[in-house]
């Protein structure tokens, strides 16, 4: 484990592991005008009781990376450090050392130092088995080149951004799903169209990282990247809302995009329309990048070079919502795990999103049966 967090540090990290306090070098913040710090703290939510339930923990710490350090990228800013927290109801060393090693294969990967972390026993509040985790990161950004909703025009491009799958939102509804239909973990999950792979393994699946690839972008394309939205809690229209400017809308087409086998088999077990779970999960899409017009296609092609499918999904509107439609604040909230239940397609504004007072969206259209290209 230790020698996992150590590749993750360079020369500006101070003390080695295992002191009270991380040291981070900040001389390379005189190269800044204005440096901004940047920070983020989340966890990966219950998707830990399915690596608990087959004892699989070395991928957890890759969704912990994803939640906390590519929020971080969203602003635009650098990741320079994380720390972690793992609560567990006995400290079991094999489990915690690859819980450790997926957070540094992540730090490893999007260019964060891991300078820190507590593991803590809390027996009596937390089973036996029974673990979570939690992080917090820091990143530096040039007060100049934040990227936000005060960039983004009328006409600008909305790309998506595909995901790897779930990424870590939404599981109390496949949990409750998978128990319904009377489905094991260790089933094999041949609906899925992944060969040999079991539902547990399908259902951990690693959040994709996009920081390395979208500080590339940045770098390449300057002021034309505008703002970037994380598919994370309450779907694509709800986090694509909160980096859009007041008065200004967009319509993300579904038919640009096909959602993957597995939320089509989920939603299938549970007796939802795919539309009924917009609000819960992100359906193939794990980020969405605002960008000025004449630059969308180099910009798609660049991702695509990084190995991430990206596709235009909508286009900056100005002006009075269509159809004379009036928003309403946050209006796509996320499935509950109470019994699964069969929706009309919700073309309700998301607008309001977590107190954002931003812009509106709404998802139109019929999903594709094809990929997205």
């Amino acid at each position: 484990m230790k020698s996992a967090v150590r590749r993750t540090h360079g020369p500006e990290v101070l003390g080695g592991v295992g002191g009270f306090a991380g040291l981070f070098d900040a001389s390379e913040f005189k190269a800044y005008d204005k440096p901004l710090l940047a920070t983020s703290t989340d966890g990966v939510g219950t998707k830990v009781a399915i690596a608990q339930a087959i004892d699989k923990h070395d991928t957890i710490g890759l969704d912990l990376v994803g939640m906390v350090v590519d929020d971080i990228v969203v602003v635009g800013a650098k990741p320079l450090f994380m720390t972690d927290y793992i609560a567990c109801g006995k400290v079991f060393p094999e489990r915690i050392a690859d819980i450790v090693r997926g957070i540094a294969a992540g730090c490893a990967e999007t260019g964060t130092a891991l300078v820190g972390g507590e593991t803590a026993e809390h027996p009596g509040l937390l089973g036996i088995n029974d673990y979570d985790v939690a992080g917090a990161a820091t990143g530096v950004v040039e007060a100049s080149r934040v990227l936000g909703a005060e960039r983004v025009q009328t006409g600008d491009v909305v790309l998506a951004l595909a995901s790897s799958g779930l990424h870590s939102n939404g599981y109390s509804l496949v949990r409750h799903i998978v128990a319904g239909a009377g489905i094991q973990y260790g089933d094999r999950a041949a609906d899925l169209g992944v060969h040999g792979t079991t539902w547990g393994e399908a259902l951990l699946e690693p959040t994709r990282l996009y920081t390395r690839p979208l500080l590339r972008l940045i770098a390449d394309h300057g002021d034309r990247v505008h703002a970037l939205s994380h598919v994370t809690g309450g779907g694509i229209a709800a986090n694509l809302a909160r980096v859009l400017p007041q008065g200004a809308w967009v319509e993300v087409d579904r038919s640009t995009w096909s959602p993957p086998a597995l939320f089509r088999v989920l939603a299938d077990l549970g007796g939802l329309d795919l539309t009924s779970t917009e609000g819960t999960w992100n359906l193939g899409v794990g980020f969405l990048a605002v960008v000025a017009a004449e630059k969308a296609e180099a910009a798609a092609s660049a991702l695509q070079h990084e190995g991430i499918a990206t596709w235009q999904v909508g286009v900056v509107q100005g002006g009075a919502l269509p159809d004379g439609a009036a928003g309403h604040g946050d209006s796509r909230r996320p499935l509950d795990s109470a019994p699964a239940r069969r929706a009309e397609p919700q073309d309700a504004w998301a607008q309001g999103a977590k107190g954002v007072d931003g812009g509106a969206v709404r998802l139109v259209g019929t999903y594709s049966d094809q990929p997205a290209r």
